[in-house]
């Protein structure tokens, strides 16, 4: 099927809803949704975007500032699962916990506002990976349209890039709770360690990063392609004097490399084979 089979598919399923409420973080997948249910349902299809520690305050502001400018009705709801010690204590499922509290959330106020669908970003390569949170929310009978029509995340991009969108290419920017080894307790403490750090590389103009975080140790991820300059271009010691402020002891530089989902690979073969 070609890129615009698939919009025009996106497009017929949005027609079929007729009114729908939209899992909207900011991020391309669930943008790309968000303009297309406008386009199609125009104020008949709503945005909505959970608020929680583990979203960061410049994500945030981004989602605003991209549905403001796609013209869609945005909304802003707490989510509370840092009170859920099954989320905090970080197990291998922990985002089946996550998209339980946030669609547990969405649905009550979906139906009370009289939008029959809950939909989400999640996108065709999204099923070949290990996304518990994914079981969480078919549960509870929210509809994923870029899954059902077969829109792979290079295809949301082509897609967003059509229409316009100029966050078409924005980096991938899963919440912060992913920055942690399975096991470590989450802490709103840790999490905005993590956040204050990934921002102060960003401001130096590292875009497409993530900063892991051990106990006392940073490891800080950048594109493989970027590593040598990062070295010769930074400031080692005022980098991690900077860090240290945060609370960090240690910092250290993953030699290979940025690469989504690389918290996964300590998972056990059974896991990753029974992906949802």
């Amino acid at each position: 099927m070609t890129i615009d089979a698939k919009l025009e598919r996106l497009q017929a399923l949005f027609s079929e809803m007729d009114r729908a409420l939209i899992a909207y973080s900011g991020g391309i997948d669930s943008t790309l949704v968000a303009k297309v249910a406008w386009d199609v349902l125009g104020d008949r299809a709503l945005a909505v975007t959970a608020v929680s520690p583990s979203l960061l305050p410049e994500d945030l502001e981004d989602a605003r500032v991209q549905a403001a400018a796609i013209g869609i009705p945005h909304e802003e709801v707490q989510t509370h699962e840092m009170a859920n010690p099954n989320y905090t204590s970080n197990p291998v499922n922990r985002c089946y916990f996550c998209k339980s509290e946030l669609h547990d959330t969405l649905k009550p106020l979906a139906l009370s506002r009289g939008y029959p669908y809950v939909v989400d970003g999640v996108n065709a390569d999204d099923l070949h990976d290990y996304r518990p949170g994914i079981q969480a929310a078919k549960e509870r009978g929210a509809r994923s349209p870029l899954a059902e029509v077969g829109i792979s995340k290079a295809e949301v991009r082509q897609i967003a890039r059509h229409l316009a969108l100029p966050w078409w290419d924005k980096p991938a920017q899963p919440c912060l709770s992913s920055r942690f080894p399975y096991g470590e307790e989450i802490t709103v403490a840790k999490l905005q360690r993590v956040g204050r750090a990934e921002r102060y590389l960003r401001e130096l103009g590292w875009k497409n990063l993530r900063v892991r975080s051990e106990g006392d140790t940073a490891k800080i991820e950048l594109l493989p392609e970027q590593i040598k300059e990062f070295v010769l271009a930074t400031e080692l010691p005022d980098l991690v004097s900077a860090f240290q402020e945060f609370g960090f002891v240690y910092v250290t530089l993953d030699l290979e490399g940025y690469r989504s989902g690389k918290l996964n690979q300590v998972l056990a073969p059974e896991l990753l084979e029974a992906r949802t």
